[in-house]
């Protein structure tokens, strides 16, 4: 048996996004790993942005080192990763949901996101007998794996816990039946915005109507979500500061990357893919496929009764527009059309929906389908998908396989995971970076340094259940707010700690 680790470590000095406690993280959970649990130092790879003489925590590097630790992994194997850093929660383009709403997404220094579809993935490759523990010390991590049963928590529609009752999750208010009227591009993108918002605000008990959300324009409402996810309520002494990057923070990031300064929300995942390429996110990448494809423009719901589902369509089609744009004008900049979109190309997406940010994914994306090598179409042109057994996917042509799928059967299986996600906090919460004396030598992310004192403090083994339990108590004491989760299986909350 090998125990190896992955431990990442981003304060991103010198940025806008500056924090002072990830490093430290990272430098006493490696202390633990190899004292208390029997890890190697040299089966430990660290991944830190302050020091030129580490591996630089870029996306493709966190990915390549996950990659690396996956497939060497055999029967038997502890694997292990932790991540202290930023998160951003990133909206969905449409109106489906997966199972928190948002693309969970933690931030590597260069901005390339790694979102929880990636990491879903990542843990679907998980050879059978290998345990994979995933920590992650940032805000909204509570979705981080996306579709992994909710043991602790109150992120996901999944709800479950092996001791006590399930915890009530919060749905979305139904709107009265009424009559709608169409709404135009600018308007139904505004309209779409003040949507997520209300819905991240109300879930933390402010009112939307209060502050107006329906009249700001889509920028206001974002800086608006910002400003209050960079309040951290604490009730101890000392600084904090909250671990979520704020939209308007990225977008700021990624226009300086670009020399663009008409970037907006629309346009994040399509510049991803442009500053990144090959090297970005596989969700990102299926996200600049189906808009190639121009699939947001097909008429097959045309016939559909649900209006409800019509309305989200066209307001999904209102996000896309802003990527379309995006990628026409870079498309205008390249030589080779084809050679730029070759890499999300060669992606298969089996489900259209699995491309959007709180899309529920009837199938994988992610695999390069056999005999395809790009050949893109850039002209908004439908493009030729089959049919699966005579069903389809929300109506959808092209794109891949269409697949028909039910809530049962895409979660049904997620009870026979290897992975063990402990979050910092929910994927609505902030998750603190500490700093008690006010210098960065003795920062930490609270929930990393109730973790090391718990775990310090035991004598024997500890479940992974009973150890986020006591982390969620101590960081009450402490004055913190926010709330650890378990994501795993029944059989493997109760599996001893790291062992």
């Amino acid at each position: 048996m090998t125990k190896k680790a992955v431990l990442v470590g981003c304060n991103y000095p010198g940025t806008k996004a500056e924090l002072r406690g990830c490093i430290n993280d990272v430098n006493r959970i490696e202390k633990t790993l190899i004292e208390r649990f029997g890890f190697a130092k040299s089966d430990i790879q660290v991944l830190i942005d302050t020091d030129s003489g580490y591996v630089q925590p870029t996306g493709a590097n966190i990915r390549s080192a996950l990659d690396k630790m996956v497939t060497e992994s055999k029967p038997g194997d502890v694997l292990f990763f932790h991540y202290s850093g930023h998160g951003v929660r990133l909206p969905a383009e449409m109106g489906h949901y997966d199972d928190t709403g948002y693309d969970e997404c933690i931030v590597p220094c260069d901005m390339n996101l790694i979102t929880d579809d990636d990491l879903r993935e990542l843990v679907d490759r998980v050879p059978k007998g290998v345990q994979f523990t995933l920590i992650s010390d940032s805000c909204h991590s509570g979705g981080l794996v996306n579709n992994a049963k909710e043991q602790i928590g109150e992120s996901t529609r999944l709800g479950g816990s092996v001791v006590g009752a399930a915890v009530a999750v919060k749905s979305p208010a139904k709107k009265p039946p009424g009559k709608k009227r169409e709404l135009g591009l600018t308007e139904g993108l505004k309209s779409f915005v003040s949507e997520k918002v209300h819905a991240v605000l109300e879930d933390r008990g402010i009112s939307p109507p209060d502050l107006g959300l329906p009249r700001m324009s889509h920028q206001h409402a974002y800086q608006d979500q910002d400003e209050y996810f960079q309040s951290v309520p604490y009730e101890g002494e000392g600084n904090v500061k909250s671990r979520s990057l704020q939209v308007s923070t990225l977008l700021e990031i990624l226009k300086e990357k670009t020399g663009r300064e008409d970037l907006d929300v629309g346009a994040i995942r399509p510049t991803l893919f442009h500053l990144f390429r090959e090297k970005s996110s596989s969700k990102v990448k299926a996200f600049v496929k189906v808009m190639m494809q121009g699939m947001h423009n097909d008429s097959d719901d045309d016939d559909d009764d649900d209006k409800d589902r019509k309305h989200h369509h066209d307001l999904r089609g209102a996000v896309g527009a802003l990527a379309h744009r995006f990628l026409k004008q870079k498309l205008d900049e390249e030589e080779s059309a084809d050679e730029y979109l070759k890499p999300a190309m060669e992606i298969e997406v089996t489900d259209r929906k699995a491309a959007y940010a709180g899309g529920k994914a009837a199938g994988k994306i992610g695999a390069k389908p056999a005999g395809k090598t790009g050949g893109a179409k850039t002209g908004g042109s439908k493009a030729g998908g089959s049919k699966t057994g005579g069903t389809k996917a929300g109506g959808s042509k092209g794109g891949g396989k269409a697949i028909e799928s039910k809530d049962e059967e895409t979660l049904g299986n997620v009870n026979k995971d290897a992975g063990i996600l402990i979050s910092g906090c929910q994927s609505h919460e902030t998750s603190a970076d500490a700093s008690p004396n006010g210098t960065e030598g003795e920062s930490y992310g609270a929930m990393s340094n109730a973790l090391q004192t718990i775990l310090s403090q035991q004598k024997g083994p500890i479940t992974y259940h009973d150890l986020v339990t006591k982390v969620r108590e101590m960081l009450k004491k402490e004055g913190f707010s926010q709330h650890p989760g378990l994501y795993c299986s029944d059989e493997l909350a109760t599996a001893p700690f790291v062992c």
